[in-house]
């Protein structure tokens, strides 16, 4: 009989096992869906974003959740689907690794003279009184973009009609290049380019063929799976954010494997974890669109909630965990700092993590919407590995991908909430 009993507790470990198994292999299978061509990069043209939306709402009911909830929103969003070429002293440049556009940018047409500002004897005003000048006008200005921040009240002036005759903007920015569309729900006056220094080093003309389109109340919804909990008066949220940054022209798209694929796929595969393991509390996922456009999902339901968000216990956000830095990255509100004492014993205790680097809150993801509202919450990302350099180029993609932090951060989140309802 003892040796019975044995075997069955054997069994029941090998079966843990096996269950933790077959996690990281649905977890790649859905970072590889989500970064393949089909959802091309996800974003709000050619219906990426919401593509990948009903597949993941297909998900999580195979998942086995008591309740899949679709919450529609709209958003304003400026995009990059059409023509997308750039020649640099006739040189043809390459979108999204020589080249890219500014989210706000208009499209751009035509072949414009290059002024490139003398940033060690900076003067404004030689700089407005070189661009009247004929050979000068419609030119592209060219200035390493930070020194532009430094300067913008200056810049900001080279962006608008009226000010000054010069056609637009080159950002020089090292390469990667980024792309970005955080603050694309408008349109500027002039078009403004990233640019990395060697394409437009020295370079006199550029020629510019980029098309734009905005989308004025552009459809898009969040994805929400409910596991019913032995109790229903409070409930624990983890969310992620599913669109990505789209495309960049008619060839190029932005895959978003790490950013964020990784974090998306983690939701449902706890998800399907606590379905098939009965929560003391209600759980909910919440896969966000419109992340990339400003939190704009989050924000949305923060203010539309399914239930109060004074019931929500701890909310866990991860964004971006397909990285291989032993050191997990970490901000929490202000009701959630009381917790990290308790993530980080449990981190050390299960050797998870080589340590838990808290950082300041800040608005670079979705917990962002529920910290300012005083929500309990943690936001988690891997970053600074291997992966990260390819933050928001095309690279970003299932060739790249990284699996690393899936496995200790899904226990250190379960285990987090286990001790918690002891």
């Amino acid at each position: 009989m003892k040796t019975v009993k044995i075997i069955a507790a054997l069994l029941l470990v090998f079966a843990s096992y096996q269950l933790d198994a077959q996690d990281i292999k649905h977890y790649k299978k859905i970072v590889k869906e989500l970064s393949s061509a089909k959802y091309q990069g996800r974003g709000y043209a050619r219906d990426g974003a919401n593509k990948a939306g009903k597949f993941l709402q297909k998900e999580f009911t195979k998942a086995g959740v008591d309740e899949v909830i679709i919450q529609p929103f709209t958003l304003d969003i400026n995009t990059f689907c059409g023509n997308m070429d750039m020649w640099a002293d006739g040189k043809k440049l390459r979108a999204g690794v020589d080249f890219s556009m500014r989210e706000y940018s208009p499209g751009v047409h035509g072949e414009f003279p290059v002024y490139h500002v003398d940033t060690l004897n900076f003067d404004p005003d030689r700089i407005f009184a070189d661009l009247a000048k004929p050979e000068y006008a419609g030119a592209m200005v060219a200035c390493e973009f930070w020194f532009t921040y430094k300067h913008r009240d200056v810049f900001s002036k080279l962006q608008k009609k009226g000010e000054c005759p010069n056609g637009g903007l080159l950002y020089t920015w090292e390469a990667p290049v980024k792309f970005f569309k955080a603050y694309g729900h408008r349109v500027v006056d002039k078009p403004i380019v990233w640019v990395t220094p060697e394409a437009i080093a020295g370079v006199k003309k550029v020629r510019l063929n980029v098309d734009n389109k905005f989308l004025k109340d552009y459809e898009c919804f969040n994805v929400i799976a409910k596991v019913e909990g032995a109790r229903h008066d409070s409930c624990y949220v983890f969310t992620a954010h599913y669109d990505h940054i789209g495309n960049l022209g008619k060839k190029v798209f932005y895959a978003g494997a790490n950013d964020n694929a990784s974090g998306t796929a983690a939701i449902v595969t706890l998800a399907a974890y606590y379905a098939k393991n009965k929560p003391h509390y209600d759980m909910y996922f919440i896969a966000f669109s419109g992340e990339d456009a400003n939190l704009r999902g989050s924000e949305y339901y923060a203010k539309n909630p399914l239930v109060p968000l004074s019931q929500i216990k701890f909310l866990f956000n991860i964004d971006m965990i397909g990285d291989n830095n032993p050191t997990l990255y970490c901000e929490l509100s202000n009701e959630g700092l009381p917790a990290f004492s308790l993530f980080e014993k449990i981190n050390v205790d299960g050797k998870y993590f080589k340590a838990l680097n808290r950082g300041e809150l800040a608005a670079n993801s979705d917990h962002y919407s529920f910290a300012k509202r005083g929500v309990p919450c943690i936001f988690l990302e891997n970053k600074d590995g291997d992966a990260y350099p390819y933050y928001h180029t095309p690279k970003d993609n299932w060739k790249t991908a990284v699996f690393d932090t899936y496995e200790p951060l899904f226990r250190l989140v379960t285990e987090y909430i286990k001790q918690c309802n002891r």
